[in-house]
C-alpha cells in the first residue's frame, strides 16, 4: 500500500495539466442551473435504496444521476465474514472506513484498513476485501465515474434500512442470481478474478 507522496510545486507547473487531474487544462464551463444540491442521510432519507448484496447492505447515497455521471457514492454495511469475492473493473474506487476494519487485498497482498483510513483501488487492479472482524463494518465507497450503483440495483435485493441484511435466498433464487451475474458483469465494466 503507498503512501502519499507530496509533488513539489514545480514540477506541477511543468506538467501542464489541470492540478486536480491528469487530464490537459481547460477553462471551467458554466454552472449548469439543472443541477441541484443533493443532500442524502442513509439513516432518515426514505427515497434512498439499500439493497441486500452478497451479505451485506448498500445504500445509494449519490448516483450517476446525481453527479452527473462523475461518480457515485455507496454507504457499505458489511457484517462479520462479508466483502465481494476477488473482481475488477475499469474505474477507480475508493473506501473510506467510518467503522471499524477490513482486510482488503489489493493485486494478492492483503491488508487491514481500519476505521478513519481510505484506500484507493485503481482501474484495472484485482481486488477484494473481507471484514474479519467480529463487528459489523461501515465503508463510504465512491466508484468514479459513476456505473457501478447500477450493477448493485440490477442484482441487489432491496431492504428496508441501511443496516437490514438481506433475505436468505432459497436454493432456486440463489442459483437464478448466480447464474444473473455472470451475464451482467461485461455491461458493467467488470470481471471476477481467481483469488
Amino acid at each position: 500500500m503507498s503512501r502519499r507522496r507530496t509533488i513539489p510545486s514545480g514540477e506541477i507547473n511543468t506538467m501542464n495539466h489541470n492540478s486536480i487531474t491528469a487530464q490537459p487544462s481547460s477553462p471551467i464551463p458554466a454552472d449548469s442551473l439543472l443541477r441541484k444540491l443533493m443532500v442524502a442521510d442513509p439513516n432518515k432519507d426514505k427515497s434512498l435504496r439499500h439493497l441486500g448484496i452478497v451479505g451485506d447492505t448498500y445504500t445509494i447515497l449519490l448516483s450517476g444521476d446525481d453527479t452527473d455521471g462523475r461518480y457515485c457514492l455507496i454507504d457499505m454495511h458489511v457484517p462479520p465474514g462479508g466483502g465481494p469475492p476477488p473482481h475488477r473493473h475499469d474505474f477507480e474506487e475508493s473506501f473510506t472506513i467510518l467503522e471499524g476494519e477490513i482486510e482488503a487485498t489489493f493485486r494478492g497482498k492483503k491488508s487491514v484498513v481500519r476505521t478513519g483510513e481510505t484506500i484507493n483501488i485503481p482501474a484495472n487492479a484485482p481486488h477484494s476485501f473481507t471484514n474479519a472482524s467480529k463487528e459489523a463494518a461501515r465503508l463510504l465507497c465512491i466508484c468514479s465515474p459513476a456505473g457501478q450503483e447500477e450493477l448493485f440495483l440490477a442484482v441487489g435485493v432491496p431492504v428496508a434500512s441501511r443496516i437490514t441484511p438481506a433475505p436468505k435466498l432459497n436454493h432456486a433464487a440463489e442459483a437464478e442470481m448466480k447464474a444473473k451475474i455472470p451475464a451482467l458483469l461485461p455491461k458493467y465494466r467488470t470481471e471476477m478474478v481467481k483469488p
